[in-house]
């Protein structure tokens, strides 16, 4: 049957039935689909509905929404971010099965939370015998500075997550815990929006549970443990070559939090600041994504480079929320997994209702002889996370895999320091369907599940989580690892599933028109935004005037050589090109070339690839719009004159992006800051290079195109080209929006508008600097524009844009010792 994106009901449903079967017919034991419910013949006929019997094209698209959200990772080292494979089948979970999860993670959290409260308290679990003390000291995780401190609210536990594996037998187990900075949940979620637009219609046949609640939970748990009734709360991401930093910026961007990084905060007076542009603003809760040991390097890591001076100082005391709290990691590592199903029986009188994978620590002598007699049934792994000698890459073998050589090796690593190992079985996982050659194949499935403390304390539960996906048939958990391919979790019921947002009431909203907090660093990376993108679109300019009038099919140069000369000196002097060998067509065709795409000069291709830089780290305040523009693969094909043609539109899509989409708040103001003076010292070299006393008709000519003037003067003056109208367009008319004066002014609104740090009512550096440049051009006019004047002009403007940067950026500690500032 042909792909149709109307494949009719009647079809759907026969061919879901086709799937069905064929899976059923080669899938393993336990599969999830073969020993589901009818809600899967649901979801597939809404696949079938949608691609006909091409499951390619589906998969197509849930990749395309997934990419229009805005979805990416990154792999540690590398530079570029990758696609985020998304697989359009979701795994469906019953209700009632997930409801004896949930209670599982539940119990689970409330358990963590007890034994952290311990170690780090009274520590009775290690006095009476019932934990080793060198499995608590000896963890890398376990942070001394936080013995006898109690944290903010008295919980050491905001968010957790769990990775669980189903059994053949249906069977759910837990495979890891993480505490320190559990990753996924924005994940989950955008895989939730993804499919939501892929399967449109499956809510409607299958109740689905919502995923808003939870994250409504979490966001008011955090504000429930925090002094003030309306805190300000920040997530602190590592920066923007993390892996899940895509995930970071739009959890952010849903919760309404800040995303900030170590350099945006300071502590003062054991307070948490935000350093932004109208001074210091405090913090009130950090989520963080950080290693907790690079929090504080006064406290901690002394290394650390990416977290907050004084942070530990301000938790203790009481006057900032960290979630989780430094040193929960402690009981991340493998070798707790030993303990927790007796800390379970000891502390809550019950066993786990999720049992951990069966785990030995070697740090036992009887434990250790079980496992090296064990050797080849098990799986041997890192106890705390570190790479010891026996495991130089830090990832966990299976005992069988080994030959007798690198056995032997592992057997004496593990005799010298035995305690830096575990012994885990090796866990067998069921399948779930998923898309491979154009047909439903089972693959081995893990699953992990979020926790959040709501605003009463309690524990709430993520209705399904994130799903991660074998490539390959086999199903031992140890080969899976992370998994090639991700899914939506769908927890499905017999009733109906209210709507419910993070949006509030209209009747319980107070109506405001300040859109917030804009930290120091955002207002830096706008302003070099419009900056490079102003830049690129001037390099842009020069090089299509080079190619567009300059060069001639037949005899080469069609311009002066003197005017293509000075054309060329603006691509050299910008670093985008080396000194042309001629003025032949030859010549000049290789010249723009490079100032397009050669990366070894500062071309067309690298100017955007700064653009590209920021927009990732912008992701919270930059529509998925301007991220998909910025993202766009570089024009590989078609002549010189078709590239920068596109460059071109991208130019001015994201211009007008800028213009008619940006809410006018100071994050459009620094934006348009940098624009306008980026555009305004374009302009002055253009002047200063075509519009000399003794500039030619060609030379005048060729500044009223790069200033895109062309049609301005030509409906003005209709006698032809002359010097003085020339340069009273291009430079003095406060009218043209390409002019001098017009970027001038503009600049000097943006900077009356900004906040200022002192009520005395006298201007700022940058404000007077600005207005002194609006004098000169107001007082002036076209007959005095000279060589003079405009190399002022250009000294002025770097001078004016160097006081910005001075005023509002962040320069170290500089603004904690400024005057003036605010602190709220």
């Amino acid at each position: 049957m042909a792909s149709s994106a109307a494949t009719s009901l009647f079809d759907a449903a026969t061919i879901a039935d086709r799937w069905i079967a064929d899976y059923c017919a080669h899938a393993p034991a336990g599969d999830t689909l073969c020993a589901g419910d009818g809600a899967w013949r649901d979801v597939l006929e809404e696949l079938a509905g949608i691609g006909g019997d091409s499951l390619a094209a589906v998969r197509e698209r849930a990749q395309r929404q997934a990419e229009d959200i805005g979805t990416g990772f990154r792999i540690a080292g590398e530079g570029e971010e990758r696609r985020w494979p998304l697989s359009p089948v979701p795994l469906l979970i019953e209700k009632r099965e997930w409801d004896a999860i949930a209670a599982g993670i539940v119990q689970r959290a409330e358990l963590l939370e007890a034994v952290l409260a311990d170690l780090y308290g009274e520590a009775t679990l290690v006095h009476d015998g019932r934990l080793p003390a060198a499995l608590v000291t000896g963890s890398p995780f376990f942070l001394r500075p936080f013995t006898r401190l109690e944290p903010p609210g008295g919980r050491h536990l905001s968010f957790i997550a769990a990775d669980l594996c189903r059994g053949p037998d249906g069977s759910w187990r837990v495979l890891a815990d993480h505490l320190r900075a559990p990753a996924g949940a924005g994940y989950a979620l955008e895989n939730r929006l993804a499919m939501a637009r892929t399967l449109d219609g499956l809510q409607s046949r299958v109740n689905i549970e919502r995923h808003a609640p939870f994250f409504a939970a979490l966001r008011e748990g955090l504000a429930a443990l925090c002094r003030r009734a309306e805190p300000r709360i920040a997530l602190l991401t590592p920066g923007r070559l993390n892996p899940s930093y895509a995930e970071q910026a739009h959890l952010a961007r849903y919760l309404g939090f800040l995303l900030v990084e170590g350099a945006d905060l300071a502590v003062l007076d054991d307070q948490l600041y935000l350093r932004t542009i109208a001074g210091l603003k405090r913090v009130d809760a950090l989520w963080h994504r950080l290693d907790p040991r690079l929090l504080d390097p006064l406290a901690l890591d002394s290394h650390s480079t990416i977290g907050v001076a004084g942070l530990v100082d301000a938790l203790a005391a009481g006057n900032v929320v960290v979630a989780n709290a430094p040193g929960a990691g402690l009981l991340e590592a493998p070798a707790f997994l030993a303990f927790l199903s007796g800390l379970a029986q000891h502390l809550t009188g019950a066993p786990l209702a999720l049992p951990s994978l069966a785990t030995w620590w070697c740090g036992q002598p009887a434990e250790h002889a079980y496992v090296e007699a064990k050797l080849d049934r098990l799986l041997i792994a890192p106890a705390f996370g570190a790479a010891p000698l026996g495991l130089p890459e830090g990832k966990p073998v299976l005992g069988s895999t080994l030959d007798a050589p690198a056995r032997a090796a592992l057997v004496e690593a593990m005799r010298q320091r035995p305690q830096d190992y575990v012994g885990q079985e090796v866990a067998q996982l069921s399948t779930m369907p998923m898309v491979a050659d154009d047909l439903l194949a089972p693959r081995p499935f893990t699953l992990r599940v979020f926790a959040a403390r709501g605003p009463d304390g309690e524990w709430t539960v993520l209705p399904g989580g994130l799903a991660r996906i074998g490539e390959h048939a086999d199903t031992r958990a140890v080969v899976i690892g992370e998994g090639s391919w991700s899914a939506d979790v769908i927890v499905h019921g017999t009733e109906p599933v209210a709507p419910v947002t993070l949006l509030p009431s209209s009747d319980a909203t107070q109506l405001r028109r300040n859109p917030g907090t804009l930290p120091s660093r955002v207002a830096d990376n706008l302003f070099w935004l419009g900056r490079y993108l102003e830049r690129g679109e001037a390099q842009l300019a020069v090089i299509r005037v080079l190619l567009g009038h300059s060069i001639s099919a037949d005899t080469g140069a069609a311009l002066p050589d003197e005017t293509v000369a000075r054309l060329s000196q603006l691509l050299v002097g910008a670093g985008a090109a080396p000194e042309p060998k001629g003025f032949k067509r030859s010549d000049l065709t290789q010249l723009a070339r490079v100032a397009i795409e050669d990366e070894d000069y500062y071309s067309i291709r690298a100017i955007n690839r700064q653009a590209r830089m920021i927009g990732e780290i912008s992701r919270d305040r930059l529509s998925a719009d301007v991220i998909r523009l910025l993202d766009a693969p570089f024009p590989q094909r078609g002549v010189l004159l078709e590239k920068a043609g596109t460059l071109q539109r991208r130019y001015s899509a994201l211009a007008g992006l800028a213009g008619e989409h940006m809410a006018r708040t100071d994050a459009w103001r620094f934006h348009d800051l940098g624009r306008r003076i980026e555009r305004a010292m374009a302009a002055v070299r253009f002047v200063r290079g075509f519009g000399a006393a003794d500039a030619s008709g060609d030379d005048l000519s060729t500044l009223l195109d790069l200033a895109d003037s062309q049609i301005s003067y030509r409906q003005r003056y209709l006698t032809g080209i002359a010097r003085v109208p020339v340069i009273d367009l291009v430079t003095l008319d406060p009218g043209n929006p390409r002019s001098i004066a017009f970027q001038v002014a503009a600049i000097s609104a943006h900077l009356n508008k900004l906040p200022v740090l002192s009520d005395d009512g006298l201007a700022e550096p940058q404000q007077e600097q600005a207005r002194e440049l609006a004098a000169m051009l107001v007082t002036t006019n076209a007959t005095k524009v000279d060589g003079a004047l405009l190399a002022a002009l250009d000294d002025r403007l770097g001078c004016l844009s160097n006081a910005i940067a001075r005023r509002y950026f962040l320069h170290g500690a500089e603004p904690l010792r400024a005057s003036g500032l605010v602190l709220a």
